[in-house]
Formats: C-alpha cells, sequence, structure tokens
C-alpha cells in the first residue's frame, strides 16, 4: 500500500465517507430485486473469476510468514477453489432470505383515523473493522446492501490482495446492476490511522463493526464517535448440571470446545454440580485431554483430579481461543448463573440438564446473548440461527444482541396517515 501524508489521509477518508452516504441515499430508492440480482450475478462471476481471486490469495498466504501468522491463522486465510464457490453459496443465501427494508412491524389505527406504523429502515453507512478471512469481505457485503447499507470495508493487512480482488468484482457487478459502485468500498490505506479518522466521521457513517481481536473492539468503542455494535471477548461457559445425561455431557462439551478452538462461541470454562462431579468429571477431563485440552481447575477439581492444573482467578474470566478450558465445580444450580454472570463475558451459555425447571430457571437469569438448553455453544450463529449470513455476534444490548443478520442492521422510522388531520 502506497505511503500517505496525515493530510492526504484525512482527505482520503472524508472522500470515502461522503460517497458511502451518497450512495446509501441512492439505495434508499433501489428495490430489493434489484439488491437481489446483484447478490446471484455477484455469485456467479466471483466463482467464474476464482483464479483471479486465487491469484490474489496466492500474494496473500506468501506475504502470510512476514505477519506472524500461525498456521491455523494462514490455513483461515487460504483460499480454494471450493472455497470461492462456499463464498458465493452464502451470496446466494442471502438472496433468498426475506427482504427487511419496507417491512411493517406495526400499524394501528388510531382514534381519530389517522394511521401510525412502524417501517423498517436501513440504517445507512456502515463501517466494518474485521480480520484476515477473505470469506468476511464477501458476506459484509452481502449482508449490508442486502438490507438497504452501504458499506465501508477495512479489513486486516493479511488478506488485503484477497479482499481487493473480490470487492473490485462486486463493485464491477454494481454498475452493471443499477446500484451505486460506492455502495461498496474497501479502504485502500492500512495505515493505523485510517481507522481513527474514520471513527471520527459521524456525519457519514451510521454504525461501526468492530470484529476481530479485544484490543481492536476496545479501541473502536472508544474512539468511535457513532453508535458501535461489538462484542469484546466470548468466555462461553457449559454447565452440567446434576441432572445432566453423561453422554449428552461428554458430547456437549466436547463439540462447545473442540469442534473449533479459536472463535467467538468455543466454550471456554466449564462448569459441573458437585453432586455428579466425583463421577462425571473424571470422564470429561479425559475426555478433553484426548483432544489434546489443558484443563485447569479450581481446587475441588484438582481435589479429585490431582494431575490438573491449578487454575488462577484470571483462568475463570480467560477467553483462550486455543487447547485450555478453565474448570470449576458449583453447588447448585444458583451457584452455577452466578459463576456464568460474574466470570461471563455475555456471549453464549450452555447448560446440559434433563430437568425442565433448571433449564428454564438457566434461560431466565443467565445474562447472555444466547443461552442454549441441551446444545452445544457453537450454535450461537448467524447461519445455525437461520439469518444467513452475519456480520458479527454482539454482546450489547443496544442496538442488537447475538448474531446480527439483516433485520440487526436496520431501524425504523413511524410513518403517519392521515387526511387533513390537525391537532387541538
Amino acid at each position: 500500500m502506497s505511503e500517505v501524508q496525515p493530510s492526504d489521509l484525512v482527505h482520503y477518508c472524508q472522500g470515502v465517507g461522503r460517497a458511502a452516504r451518497a450512495a446509501a441515499t441512492r439505495l434508499t430508492g433501489i428495490s430489493g430485486g434489484v439488491r437481489n440480482r446483484w447478490l446471484r450475478t455477484s455469485a456467479d462471476l466471483l466463482c467464474g473469476q476464482a483464479e483471479r481471486i486465487l491469484a490474489a490469495n496466492a500474494q496473500d498466504l506468501q506475504q502470510a510468514p512476514n505477519f506472524g501468522l500461525a498456521a491455523a491463522q494462514i490455513d483461515r486465510l487460504r483460499l480454494s477453489v471450493e472455497r470461492v464457490e462456499e463464498i458465493a453459496q452464502g451470496l446466494r443465501e442471502v438472496a433468498d432470505l426475506p427482504d427487511p427494508v419496507g417491512e411493517t412491524i406495526e400499524s394501528v389505527r388510531r382514534p381519530n383515523g389517522m394511521e401510525v406504523s412502524r417501517i423498517r429502515v436501513p440504517l445507512g453507512v456502515v463501517f466494518f473493522v474485521y480480520e484476515s478471512r477473505p470469506n468476511v469481505t464477501a458476506d459484509a457485503a452481502a449482508i449490508c446492501i442486502k438490507s438497504g447499507n452501504a458499506v465501508i470495508l477495512r479489513g486486516g493487512k493479511e488478506a488485503a490482495h484477497s479482499s481487493r480482488a473480490i470487492v473490485e468484482i462486486l463493485q464491477s457487478n454494481a454498475k452493471a446492476c443499477g446500484l451505486p459502485a460506492d455502495a461498496v468500498q474497501l479502504v485502500s490505506h492500512q495505515d493505523r490511522e485510517a481507522v481513527g479518522h474514520f471513527l471520527r466521521l459521524a456525519e457519514y457513517i451510521d454504525v461501526a463493526i468492530p470484529r476481530g481481536g479485544e484490543g481492536l473492539i476496545r479501541r473502536v468503542a472508544e474512539e468511535a464517535r457513532m453508535p458501535v455494535i461489538k462484542h469484546f471477548a466470548g468466555n462461553c461457559h457449559v454447565y452440567v448440571d446434576r441432572a445432566a445425561e453423561e453422554e449428552m455431557a461428554v458430547a456437549i462439551t466436547l463439540n462447545s470446545k473442540c469442534q473449533r478452538l479459536g472463535t467467538c462461541n468455543t466454550c471456554e470454562s466449564l462448569l459441573i454440580h458437585s453432586a455428579i462431579a466425583a463421577d462425571l468429571l473424571p470422564v470429561l477431563v479425559t475426555a478433553l485431554q484426548a483432544e489434546g485440552v489443558e484443563v485447569r481447575g479450581d481446587p475441588q477439581t484438582v481435589d479429585l483430579i490431582p494431575q490438573v492444573a491449578v487454575a488462577s482467578e484470571e483462568d475463570h474470566f480467560a477467553e483462550y481461543l486455543g487447547p485450555v478450558i478453565s474448570v470449576r465445580v458449583v453447588a447448585s444450580l444458583e451457584d452455577a448463573i452466578e459463576t456464568i454472570n460474574h466470570y461471563g463475558s455475555g456471549h453464549t451459555d450452555a447448560i446440559v440438564t434433563n430437568d425442565l425447571a433448571s433449564a428454564r430457571r438457566f434461560a431466565e437469569a443467565v445474562d447472555s446473548s444466547a443461552v442454549m438448553i441441551n446444545a452445544s455453544t457453537r450454535f450461537n450463529d448467524g447461519g445455525q440461527f437461520g439469518l444467513g449470513a452475519e456480520i458479527g455476534i454482539s454482546t450489547d444490548k443496544f442496538h442488537a444482541r447475538g448474531p446480527c443478520g439483516l433485520r440487526e442492521l436496520t431501524s425504523y422510522k413511524y410513518v403517519v396517515y392521515g387526511d387533513g388531520h390537525t391537532r387541538e
């Protein structure tokens, strides 16, 4: 990427923001059918130009060691023909989803005859700062355009060439389909200061969405002058209740932790009721260790299984994003709830139990974006919830919570129909 002077960078960021605002205004007059046509034809073009995308991806892979990426990170960066087809299929799936824009949320006729409706509308301009996976570039563009929003994409330098190739295809097709090309823009400068400049453009940008490490998310939350949809960490829990079925408890714990180690909905903390800990905890620990997971336990856990490492207080708060899990023995369901609400991050927490009353109490009292009953934490995902592609998982309570799909990228306005009404 070319070096720019600070004043030039400010001018560049303002230009991108101004163009996005103009595109968002134009999008309000473009039908859902046009947006869906763009999604479907873009999917075909991505497949048809897969070799171009793979050539760009090869440049990213060649530079990956210079960025200190681990093997797992490089694998997430790597594209293939099959992965490009998966990206394209994601766009087609978004096109098949109901259009949220213009939906009447509710409508009432007042006693004076006026009709008052709440109508779903786009947020406007989304500034999306995200990790290195190139598929996220296409997903974010798809979900923003489908929901009627313009998007400014600021991806990681690790996938810069791949993302540029994808966005160039999406932009060229936008013109062909009658969409403003500036509805999807990729920030061309990797200067860290560029993010700060965009975060000050509240006159152009309606919402910022960071997706990446905690440091990035905290920076965006602290510097943004517009609302931010975010989650800081994913310290997700699995609580094995005294009424849990052993086979189910093992399966859910292993899937929650081991199905994919580096995601925000991976289990990082295991809780187990003291009434069953002596019998079931050794089985769970053995199963986790067989998968290469290091177990760090509280004193009761260590008493039961002396070879387990002693967990520190920080371990119970930790989002490891790797093969480590903390374990705590709890005295009751209420103890489990209190522990989760204290140590957890409000992301995803699960209970394994055959006691319906306990399940209902857990769902009622655990303050998280998603509560799973006899299901893996890994299901907290837009695709798994039927939302299509997601732009992130929010642990906020305003404006969105949980997986952020199409509806989470909209707001609403009141539309009132009268017949010459005046107020006395």
